[in-house]
């Protein structure tokens, strides 16, 4: 799944995306919310970056997913 992230968010391939939290934002208005929050791992093992990814999902069919990012 990090994959589908790093490629939502542009990491260069040689970095790293590293889960620090998850939270679920419970479901409102037919969609159920997960914020991820992850940190860029460069080849030396740095932080170079931090970003919160939101994953919004419809309940009802057809089921559809949204996400989006921002650098925190």
């Amino acid at each position: 799944m990090n994959d589908n992230y790093k490629k939502l968010i542009g990491i260069p391939d040689e970095h790293d995306l590293r889960q620090v939290s998850m939270e679920w934002k419970g479901s409102r208005k037919g969609q159920d919310v997960d914020l991820y929050i992850f940190e860029e791992i460069n080849k030396n093992g740095d932080i170079v970056g931090k970003y919160e990814v939101k994953s919004s999902t419809s309940i009802y069919p057809p089921f559809k997913t949204n996400l989006s990012y921002s650098k925190m």
